[in-house]
Protein backbone atom coordinates (compact mmCIF):
# COMPACT_ATOMS: atom_id res chain seq x y z
CA UNK A 1 0.00 0.00 0.00
CA UNK A 2 1.24 3.55 -0.67
CA UNK A 3 -1.24 5.27 1.74
CA UNK A 4 -2.00 7.83 -0.76
CA UNK A 5 1.47 8.92 -2.05
CA UNK A 6 1.79 9.10 -5.48
CA UNK A 7 4.24 6.54 -7.30
CA UNK A 8 5.97 8.32 -9.39
CA UNK A 9 7.17 12.11 -8.63
CA UNK A 10 5.80 13.64 -12.14
CA UNK A 11 2.66 11.77 -11.77
CA UNK A 12 -0.11 14.28 -11.21
CA UNK A 13 -2.40 13.97 -7.98
CA UNK A 14 -5.82 12.59 -8.57
CA UNK A 15 -8.12 15.35 -7.87
CA UNK A 16 -11.70 14.90 -6.85
CA UNK A 17 -14.26 16.02 -9.57
CA UNK A 18 -14.38 19.45 -10.15
CA UNK A 19 -17.28 21.70 -11.72
CA UNK A 20 -16.84 22.35 -15.11
CA UNK A 21 -15.41 26.03 -16.52
CA UNK A 22 -16.10 25.60 -19.63
CA UNK A 23 -15.13 23.15 -22.82
CA UNK A 24 -13.35 23.65 -25.70
CA UNK A 25 -12.84 21.50 -28.73
CA UNK A 26 -8.97 22.66 -28.62
CA UNK A 27 -6.53 21.95 -25.90
CA UNK A 28 -4.93 25.61 -26.74
CA UNK A 29 -8.58 26.74 -25.94
CA UNK A 30 -8.12 25.57 -22.31
CA UNK A 31 -4.65 26.56 -21.73
CA UNK A 32 -5.83 30.29 -22.61
CA UNK A 33 -8.56 30.38 -20.41
CA UNK A 34 -6.39 29.02 -17.50
CA UNK A 35 -3.67 31.32 -18.28
CA UNK A 36 -6.39 34.27 -17.68
CA UNK A 37 -7.26 33.01 -14.40
CA UNK A 38 -3.58 32.59 -13.54
CA UNK A 39 -2.61 35.90 -14.89
CA UNK A 40 -5.81 37.11 -12.11
CA UNK A 41 -4.12 35.65 -9.62
CA UNK A 42 -6.96 32.56 -9.08
CA UNK A 43 -5.31 29.49 -7.17
CA UNK A 44 -3.47 27.61 -9.94
CA UNK A 45 -3.14 24.24 -8.09
CA UNK A 46 -7.31 24.16 -8.20
CA UNK A 47 -7.54 24.27 -11.76
CA UNK A 48 -7.56 21.09 -13.98
CA UNK A 49 -7.60 20.85 -18.10
CA UNK A 50 -9.74 17.35 -18.48
CA UNK A 51 -9.54 15.69 -21.46
CA UNK A 52 -12.96 13.72 -22.89
CA UNK A 53 -13.12 10.80 -25.06
CA UNK A 54 -9.44 9.80 -25.24
CA UNK A 55 -8.20 8.28 -28.63
CA UNK A 56 -4.40 7.34 -29.64
CA UNK A 57 -3.09 8.99 -33.06
CA UNK A 58 -0.04 6.92 -34.57
CA UNK A 59 1.60 8.65 -37.45
CA UNK A 60 3.88 6.56 -39.75
CA UNK A 61 6.79 8.43 -40.05
CA UNK A 62 8.83 5.61 -42.31
CA UNK A 63 10.27 2.55 -43.30
CA UNK A 64 12.50 0.84 -40.91
CA UNK A 65 15.11 -2.09 -42.51
CA UNK A 66 18.26 -3.39 -41.77
CA UNK A 67 20.11 -0.78 -43.74
CA UNK A 68 18.41 2.35 -42.09
CA UNK A 69 18.97 0.90 -38.36
CA UNK A 70 22.72 0.15 -39.27
CA UNK A 71 23.26 3.91 -40.50
CA UNK A 72 21.66 5.19 -37.52
CA UNK A 73 23.60 3.33 -35.06
CA UNK A 74 26.80 3.84 -37.31
CA UNK A 75 25.95 7.67 -36.69
CA UNK A 76 25.37 7.59 -33.24
CA UNK A 77 28.07 5.35 -32.48
CA UNK A 78 30.52 7.87 -34.41
CA UNK A 79 29.25 10.76 -32.58
CA UNK A 80 30.34 9.27 -29.38
CA UNK A 81 33.59 8.49 -30.83
CA UNK A 82 34.15 11.87 -31.59
CA UNK A 83 33.10 13.35 -28.49
CA UNK A 84 35.12 10.65 -26.35
CA UNK A 85 38.25 11.89 -28.79
CA UNK A 86 38.21 15.32 -27.52
CA UNK A 87 38.92 14.23 -24.38
CA UNK A 88 41.32 11.87 -25.50
CA UNK A 89 45.39 13.12 -24.45
CA UNK A 90 47.81 14.32 -27.34
CA UNK A 91 51.38 12.73 -27.28
CA UNK A 92 54.06 14.87 -26.79
CA UNK A 93 56.21 15.50 -30.19
CA UNK A 94 53.18 13.50 -32.71
CA UNK A 95 52.70 15.35 -36.15
CA UNK A 96 49.16 17.09 -36.80
CA UNK A 97 48.58 13.92 -39.22
CA UNK A 98 49.39 11.20 -36.62
CA UNK A 99 47.78 13.19 -34.19
CA UNK A 100 44.41 13.32 -36.12
CA UNK A 101 44.74 9.36 -37.45
CA UNK A 102 45.44 8.19 -33.40
CA UNK A 103 43.00 10.95 -31.60
CA UNK A 104 40.17 11.57 -34.03
CA UNK A 105 39.76 8.84 -37.07
CA UNK A 106 40.43 5.80 -35.29
CA UNK A 107 37.92 6.65 -32.18
CA UNK A 108 35.16 7.48 -34.50
CA UNK A 109 35.25 4.33 -36.74
CA UNK A 110 35.66 2.03 -33.98
CA UNK A 111 32.37 3.88 -32.24
CA UNK A 112 30.91 3.63 -35.42
CA UNK A 113 31.58 -0.47 -36.02
CA UNK A 114 30.55 -0.72 -32.59
CA UNK A 115 27.18 1.76 -32.93
CA UNK A 116 25.81 -0.32 -35.89
CA UNK A 117 26.36 -3.50 -34.85
CA UNK A 118 24.42 -2.79 -31.51
CA UNK A 119 21.78 -1.27 -33.57
CA UNK A 120 21.55 -4.55 -35.87
CA UNK A 121 21.55 -7.28 -32.84
CA UNK A 122 19.16 -5.19 -31.57
CA UNK A 123 16.98 -4.59 -34.27
CA UNK A 124 17.22 -8.48 -35.10
CA UNK A 125 16.34 -9.36 -31.36
CA UNK A 126 13.38 -6.85 -31.19
CA UNK A 127 9.89 -8.80 -30.10
CA UNK A 128 7.73 -6.32 -31.70
CA UNK A 129 9.33 -5.79 -34.82
CA UNK A 130 7.97 -3.59 -37.52
CA UNK A 131 8.60 -2.53 -40.93
CA UNK A 132 8.19 1.14 -40.21
CA UNK A 133 8.60 3.74 -37.42
CA UNK A 134 5.95 5.45 -35.79
CA UNK A 135 5.42 7.89 -32.88
CA UNK A 136 1.69 7.86 -30.99
CA UNK A 137 0.00 10.47 -29.22
CA UNK A 138 -3.42 11.08 -26.94
CA UNK A 139 -5.94 13.64 -28.21
CA UNK A 140 -9.00 14.04 -26.75
CA UNK A 141 -12.41 15.24 -28.33
CA UNK A 142 -12.95 17.85 -25.62
CA UNK A 143 -11.35 19.60 -23.18
CA UNK A 144 -12.77 20.68 -20.51
CA UNK A 145 -11.41 22.93 -17.40
CA UNK A 146 -12.44 22.30 -13.98
CA UNK A 147 -12.16 24.21 -11.12
CA UNK A 148 -13.58 23.02 -7.50
CA UNK A 149 -17.61 24.11 -6.33
CA UNK A 150 -16.32 26.52 -4.01
CA UNK A 151 -14.22 28.70 -6.32
CA UNK A 152 -16.34 28.24 -9.11
CA UNK A 153 -18.38 32.10 -8.88
CA UNK A 154 -15.11 33.25 -8.59
CA UNK A 155 -13.65 32.03 -11.31
CA UNK A 156 -16.67 32.48 -13.48
CA UNK A 157 -16.09 36.61 -12.52
CA UNK A 158 -12.37 36.29 -13.37
CA UNK A 159 -13.00 34.69 -16.36
CA UNK A 160 -15.64 36.95 -18.00
CA UNK A 161 -13.17 39.99 -17.05
CA UNK A 162 -11.14 41.22 -20.25
CA UNK A 163 -7.77 41.11 -19.86
CA UNK A 164 -5.73 43.92 -18.83
CA UNK A 165 -3.47 45.53 -21.35
CA UNK A 166 -4.80 43.97 -23.97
Amino acid sequence: MNNGQRKFGRMPAAQEQGEVLASFGEYTEAVALVEKLVEANFPMNAIAIVGKDLKTVERIRGRMNYGKVALSGATTGAFIGFVLSLFSPVPEGADASSIAVSNVIQPVLIAAGIGMIFNIVRFAMARNKRSFVSSSMVMAKEYEVQVPSNLLAQAKEMAAKPVEGA
